[in-house]
């Protein structure tokens, strides 16, 4: 019986890898699906005010909009460096497979 289970199971390489890894690779993954979702909704809102700005509803300010886009880059790479370095303290599960994992899921997403 278990040897059929085990047929229907595909093999994912990625039960075989420790706690820290496993965390690593969610965290890494989450944090490159939110990067895809973040650029999604910041293009869909500079079209908008592009459009806006060709009806003559609103004036944009380029110098305005760079700053904080810079701004915002710059708090997203704080982010993944603070999540990075938190996973570089785990103490429980060694924290080099913790950051492999990371950077693996960012590879993944």
């Amino acid at each position: 019986m278990e040897e059929k289970l085990r047929e229907k199971i595909p093999e994912l390489p990625w039960l075989e890898m420790g706690t820290g890894f496993l965390i690593g690779l969610a965290v890494g993954y989450f944090l490159k699906k939110s990067f895809r979702v973040l650029l999604l909704l910041l293009g869909i809102g500079i079209v908008l005010i592009f459009v806006l700005e060709s009806q003559k509803v609103v004036t944009i300010n380029e110098d305005g909009l760079a700053h904080t886009v810079t701004a915002g880059t710059e708090q997203f790479k704080h982010f993944a460096g603070f999540l990075k370095e938190r996973l570089s303290r785990l103490h429980f599960a060694g924290s080099a497979s913790a950051v492999a994992g990371f950077l693996a899921g960012l590879k993944m997403g």
